[in-house]
C-alpha cells in the first residue's frame, strides 16, 4: 500500500513521543501490505474497523486512533487523523468519514 502522508505520523509524534513506536510499527505493516478489502486489513490489524467511508485502527494499546481512506483498488491509504483516544471521542473527525453517530 502506497501512504499518504507519513508527516502525519511524524506531526503527530512530536506532540505524543509515546506513541512513535506504535505508529512506525503501524507504517511498516500497512506499506507493506496488500489488501484488497477490510478482511485483508483485519488478518493483520485485527482492531481496525470500517466507520463511514474510513478505516480506524487502533494504536498503541487503544490509546491513539489512526483514522483512514483505504483505496483498495488503488493500493493506497490516505491518513486524514491521528488522534488521542480522548479526542476521539469528541467525534470531530466524523464529517470527514461520512458518518452520523
Amino acid at each position: 500500500m502506497h501512504v499518504i502522508s507519513r508527516k502525519h505520523i511524524v506531526g503527530f509524534v512530536a506532540k505524543h513521543p509515546n506513541a512513535g513506536p506504535s505508529l512506525d510499527g503501524w507504517y511498516r505493516i500497512a506499506r507493506r501490505a496488500t489488501w484488497l478489502k477490510l478482511t485483508d486489513v483485519q488478518e493483520q490489524w485485527p482492531s481496525a474497523e470500517a466507520v463511514g467511508d474510513c478505516t480506524i485502527f487502533n494504536i498503541g494499546g487503544n490509546n491513539y486512533r489512526l483514522i483512514a481512506k483505504v483505496y483498495y483498488r488503488d493500493q493506497v491509504i490516505l491518513i486524514r487523523f491521528i488522534l488521542t483516544h480522548a479526542e476521539y471521542g469528541r467525534g470531530g473527525w466524523h464529517g470527514d468519514c461520512n458518518y452520523k453517530s
